[in-house]
């Protein structure tokens, strides 16, 4: 039906037509298939080898090149699966998943929206005073008789800020510049991460059912039963290390105002934030201790004795009521994984290590160690 007519001037390839013609049958239009290629031909081991370096090689390329969008892609999927327990227990209470996930988000933007409600002008009035209160601090640093001052004469840190300051290099313009454009990118980040969150968190049974459908269908009961388990352990760790980071802020509020120590809510928020990292609220309490410096010594190390209590009550006795018993990642296992989650993608690796070091647990002792175990 292509290239008529066919005639004899097409030298070789008229035989292989009339071949061609005696191959075709009603059960094989197309013909037989026709015996397997020789993989042990040299040509075919050096194409296939050239072929697994090319293909390996473009791979990594483009890893490298969406690198920070595959990071923002993670950290939704992380997010999503943290919020996925309280839809699914929506959903098991007769809501459809469109309305369980509507009303879980709902409920995410109005416990955001409230709280910005509510710390936005208390901020802006301790930041207002922050900085009129700026000359004071200086004057503290330049005097040698006070504590302060003393610190600053034997370490020199006024001069190691005024050098980290002037080491920045640029004009203004080009600093203001520069911090808007790392404002902007940001919040793009945020408002790409929160779509993606949205996206799949309602699609999250196609989601699953599809990363399943990748598995041998002979090991697809088992995979789901392990799939499953590390997928809860990632929303349990989420869920309790909001709930810890939050006790950790309102703890710290609550200290700051029975001491008087100034900018509480600030200093709330930023241990709360900090906390959200594994071992954060260590270097929270040391910053902290060192604001409450400006009321008193005294103030200032019953505020480091408080974050030390604060710190073991957290770790024997917060971290393994929550979410301990959902992770169960060994404490050298944990600071193994944020030490080197944090070398590779900064403090996003920080939050996500503990949950893929579960995960990693998990996977060895139900796939790795019975394996080896029988050698």
């Amino acid at each position: 039906m292509v290239g008529q007519p066919h005639t004899v001037d097409e030298g070789p390839i008229a035989d292989a037509e009339r071949a061609a013609a005696k191959l075709s049958s009603d059960k094989h239009p197309l013909g037989p298939a026709g015996p397997p290629v020789d993989r042990r031909s040299p040509f075919f081991v050096g194409m296939t080898a050239a072929a697994g370096v090319a293909v390996t090689y473009a791979v990594v390329r483009g890893v490298v090149v969406v690198s920070s969008m595959l990071l923002l892609i993670g950290v939704a999927f992380f997010v999503s699966l943290g919020l996925e327990p309280a839809v699914s227990w929506l959903i098991n209470r007769r809501f459809p998943r469109w309305a369980a996930v509507t009303v879980v988000l709902m409920v995410v933007l109005a416990v955001i929206g409230g709280s910005l409600a509510a710390a936005v002008p208390p901020l802006v009035e301790q930041a207002r005073q922050f900085i009129d209160h700026a000359p004071h601090y200086i004057q503290q640093v330049q005097d040698h008789s006070s504590l302060v001052g003393k610190l600053n004469d034997r370490f020199h840190l006024q001069q190691r800020i005024t050098d980290m300051m002037n080491g920045s290099g640029g004009n203004a313009v080009s600093e203001v510049v520069k911090a808007g454009k790392a404002v902007f990118g940001t919040l793009t980040d945020l408002l790409i991460a929160a779509v993606l969150t949205v996206y799949f968190l309602a699609n999250l049974p196609t989601i699953r059912a599809t990363l399943y459908r990748f598995v041998p269908n002979s090991r697809r009961p088992r995979a789901i039963l392990i799939g499953d388990r590390i997928f809860a352990k990632v929303g349990a760790y989420m869920i309790g290390n909001i709930v810890i980071s939050a006790i950790a802020g309102g703890a710290t509020f609550v200290w700051l105002i029975i001491f008087g120590v100034p900018y509480p809510l600030l200093l709330g928020i930023f241990v709360a934030l900090l906390d959200l990292i594994p071992f954060g609220s260590t270097v929270a309490g040391i910053i902290v201790a060192a604001v409450a410096l400006t009321v008193s010594v005294p103030v200032s190390i019953a505020t480091i004795a408080f974050y030390i209590a604060f710190r073991l009550a957290e770790d024997y006795l917060l971290v393994p009521k929550i979410i301990g018993k959902a992770v169960e990642v060994p404490a050298v296992a944990t600071l193994v994984a944020v030490l080197v989650g944090g070398a590779l993608l900064g403090i996003v690796g920080a939050l996500v290590a503990i949950p893929i070091a579960a995960a990693v647990q998990l996977l060895a002792q139900e796939l790795l160690f019975p394996r080896l175990d029988q050698f």
